[in-house]
């Protein structure tokens, strides 16, 4: 099995990768084969997925064949010479930067490559943009930079200059149910579900098929614009929904907080016979204390973009009610309240949902208070005195 097999819908990219990995083998920098590549696409498309199989790729002997130990490796984030960066913060700072540069500038020690795969490339600090830049401008002579970002206007214009740009598209459903289905083992039925709700995002989609709970909550979350037909339920569907965000981010990092804070703290020897925590322990502490507090932060802006995109599936599916067009329905389960929906709500006050949801979701991005972003996008949601 190919270390590209896992890109699902996503040929053209295969294609572009595997006549690099060809290059590379001539040991110079050619048109198919360059140091630095940008991979663009809309989330869940596989643009982090495709940058470690291309780096999976580059050191391995067989030029993927996915069965190695230098696969393996990759794959696991464990491979000698491969980096992966992936911030869960809201930014990758530029003292981060220096220190990862420090790195790289070492040369490859089990393969032909050292190759930087950088998840979140659209989260860098403007001085730690600039710093990345000059990496890339005077390149190491064996080392490649994968970069992945939404968009390209989500990174510097001179980074992206410099780069290859490599654009996913998102997969259609039926490759993403199939996918569920002969991977994960997903019955049919909730793999369709599961691709038609989280349109072509194939983590998400996984998450939805593998999860009662978080069905569960989608649900909950899609029934609340029934409920905004005065100011006060407007409040409480905020509340409910920066609610269910918060329990999420909660459930994903608790324990995964502990086990970081205990890990850390028998690093720098609590426990131990004798004085306890060395001295600069307690610093190291409040340092991670202080990342997953970002982290959570991230986590719970992450959740809530989710919940404004399921919304926005809802107010489109009332549009296709309104012209006529059933089958295009996302979520299909809710047909009956959409068209209540779709007949009493004008085509405009609709439109106008789907703009303010936007308009949220770009306020979050921000760092605007996710309570109040929330509690005015529900006012401006509902029914009550439209």
């Amino acid at each position: 099995m190919s270390v590209f097999s896992e890109l699902v819908g996503q040929s053209h990219i295969v294609l572009a990768l595997q006549d690099a990995v060809s290059a590379s083998r001539l040991q110079e920098e050619s048109q198919d084969m360059t140091h630095a590549w940008l991979f663009t696409g809309p989330p869940g498309s596989g643009r982090s997925s495709a940058a470690v199989a291309f780096a999976a790729a580059l050191v391995c002997p067989e030029s993927g064949c996915g069965t190695c130990i230098d696969c393996r490796s990759v794959k696991a984030g464990g491979h000698a010479d491969v980096e992966v960066i992936s911030t869960e913060g809201l930014s990758i700072k530029i003292d981060e930067i220096r220190e990862l540069l420090q790195r790289v500038a070492w040369s490859p020690s089990v393969g032909g490559w050292r190759v930087v795969v950088m998840e979140d490339a659209d989260r860098l600090t403007e001085s730690a943009a600039n710093a990345l830049l000059k990496a890339i401008e005077e390149p190491g002579a064996r080392t490649v930079w994968l970069l992945c970002a939404p968009t390209l206007f989500d990174v510097l214009p001179t980074i992206r200059s410099r780069a290859r740009h490599l654009q996913l598209r998102t997969p259609s459903n039926a490759d993403v149910a199939q996918v569920l289905v002969e991977r994960d083992g997903i019955s049919p039925g909730i793999a369709d579900f599961a691709a038609r709700v989280s349109q072509g995002h194939i983590g998400r989609a996984r998450h939805l098929a593998s999860d009662e709970a978080i069905r569960s909550r989608r649900n909950t979350i899609l029934n609340l614009p029934f409920t905004l037909n005065t100011i006060a339920s407007a409040f409480a569907a905020a509340s409910t929904l920066v609610n269910l965000a918060t329990e999420e981010a909660a459930a994903s990092s608790a324990l995964r907080d502990e086990k970081e804070s205990q890990s850390l703290a028998l690093a720098w020897g609590q426990g131990a016979t004798g004085r306890g925590i060395a001295t600069g322990g307690a610093k190291a502490l409040k340092d991670l204390e202080k990342e997953q507090k970002s982290r959570a932060t991230r986590m719970v802006r992450d959740s809530l973009d989710g919940a404004l995109l399921d919304l926005a599936t809802l107010y489109r599916d009332v549009l296709m009610a309104q012209s006529s067009l059933h089958d295009s329905y996302i979520n299909r389960e809710m047909s009956e309240k959409i068209v209540q929906m779709s007949k009493r709500v004008k085509p405009e006050k609709i439109l106008q949902n789907l703009n303010d949801i936007m308009s949220a979701r770009t306020n979050l991005s921000f760092n605007a208070a996710p309570l109040l972003t929330i509690e005015a996008l529900m006012c401006s949601l509902s029914e009550y005195g439209k």
